[in-house]
């Protein structure tokens, strides 16, 4: 597996960092490239709004802490995660 900081590691409820989806984008080519069996895991700032285009841009494993804990409804909020 390899991990990707999507945040400033050390401080929950930051907002994802955009240009680190193209570290995501370029790895993922990489990986790709290499026929490598390996898992992209993104932490930080992963919600209901950005979780589609951090997983187009290649990652599959999510970390969600802050858009979960500071949910109205847990699980509505981690359906909607997994839809």
């Amino acid at each position: 597996m390899c991990l990707v900081m999507t945040v400033e590691p050390g401080l929950g409820g930051q907002a994802l960092i955009p240009e680190t989806l193209d570290k995501v984008k370029e790895l993922k080519e990489y990986i790709t490239k290499n026929d490598i069996d390996i898992d992209i895991e993104v932490d930080g700032g992963i919600k209901p709004d950005n979780i589609e285009q951090v997983k187009e841009a290649g990652a599959n494993i999510f970390v969600v802490g802050t858009a979960l804990v500071n949910s109205k409804n847990m699980g509505e909020t981690l359906e909607n995660l997994r839809n």
